[in-house]
């Protein structure tokens, strides 16, 4: 038997979309289904050949049929209202009770994959607590969900189905992104809420039960501060991960993908103090556009993280998603050049650890 490659080289989710893929997911200028899947298609082989002919080892299809990378949930379940937040990104908010509404929409991402490639296929669907950061409002919503916990609480089924259609469709590693959980690192944060531990618990309950009991899928937890925020200008949180550890050991997961090219993400010692069968997806490639980090800087990141984790526990890749929320402006070519620098680190450290 074959042994597992060493240092596999990811992304985490999204890829920056070109003008056209922008103005095809808004309907400008409208075109008929066909052409929309055709072009769509299209644009997705591209997206696949980007990353493989940059070396990637771990492929997503760039998250470019979805309108938003979390609003996808509106795709899956009835009872949203679509809208326009100031800046332009669309906005979706839970106005009445859910119910399923097409299931298998992310499973199709998948089972289109499968016909374009031979990597192996990360498929991302957002975390339940995340859902109700952002998609529960106090008046809106209130009439439907009073409690938004009771909001988070009726995600978890129609997120489930979702992950045994994707594991049905063949990805090989399915990530729950939650970024909301790992914002309680950050002590202003913890500072808004009167049991912040409670809720960091019921942030981790809630995705345990979206992937307890599946099988014969890789499950990885997507954690950051918003680093792809750096995309729009956004201030991310600071604090290291000690806050959080204990909920991180409690996840139902095989992988954690976390971010470490930022000083605010704190310190890697805190691999000694997550459980030894936890894969760890170091994020270790700048997202932060105009910053292109060399081979062997992200080599030196994970030269320091082997101080503290097996080879065998270590896969590259960015701190985040490349095109947080459609109005990021990231150039495609200089993501392309991150990505293609993050495999030949790859490289050089098979080379290293053979």
């Amino acid at each position: 038997m074959s042994k597992p490659l060493l240092f596999p080289a990811s992304v985490v989710g999204s890829l920056p979309r070109p003008a056209f893929v922008l103005d095809l997911i808004n309907d400008r200028p409208p075109v008929s289904a066909e052409r929309y899947t055709h072009e769509m298609q299209a644009a997705v082989r591209y997206a696949v050949a980007m990353q493989e002919h940059a070396g990637l080892d771990v492929v997503t299809d760039g998250e470019w049929w979805r309108k938003s990378y979390i609003g996808v949930i509106a795709e899956l379940a009835h009872g949203f209202e679509l809208g326009t937040a100031p800046d332009g990104r669309p906005m979706t908010v839970v106005t009445d009770k859910l119910s399923p509404k097409n299931p298998g929409f992310i499973a199709r991402e998948v089972t289109f994959l499968k016909t374009i490639t031979n990597r192996l296929i990360k498929s991302t669907l957002p975390s339940p607590a995340l859902l109700g950061e952002r998609m529960w409002h106090p008046e809106k919503s209130a009439k439907a969900y009073p409690n938004r916990d009771d909001f988070v609480r009726d995600c978890v089924p129609i997120l489930r189905r979702e992950l045994e259609l994707v594991r049905e469709a063949g990805a090989g590693i399915v990530q729950i992104d939650d970024p909301h959980l790992c914002l309680f690192v950050d002590h202003d944060v913890r500072g808004k809420y009167t049991d912040p531990d409670a809720a960091a618990d019921f942030a981790v309950d809630t995705v345990n039960e979206v992937v307890s009991g599946i099988s014969g899928v890789k499950i990885a937890v997507h954690l950051c501060r918003r680093a792809g925020g750096r995309a729009r200008g956004e201030v991310c949180h600071g604090g290291g991960y000690g806050p959080i550890i204990p909920h991180l050991n409690k996840l139902k997961a095989h992988h954690l993908t976390m971010e470490f090219t930022a000083p605010q993400a704190g310190d890697m010692t805190v691999f000694r103090e997550l459980r030894e069968d936890l894969e760890i997806g170091l994020g270790c490639v700048d997202v932060t556009p105009g910053q292109v980090d060399s081979a062997e800087t992200i080599v030196s990141r994970v030269r320091k993280a082997l101080e503290f984790l097996a080879p065998e526990r270590i896969t590259l890749n960015p701190d985040c998603g490349f095109a947080p929320g459609s109005g990021a402006a990231v150039s495609l070519d200089e993501t392309y050049q991150k990505l293609s620098n993050e495999a030949e680190a790859a490289r050089i450290l098979r080379a290293e650890h053979g």
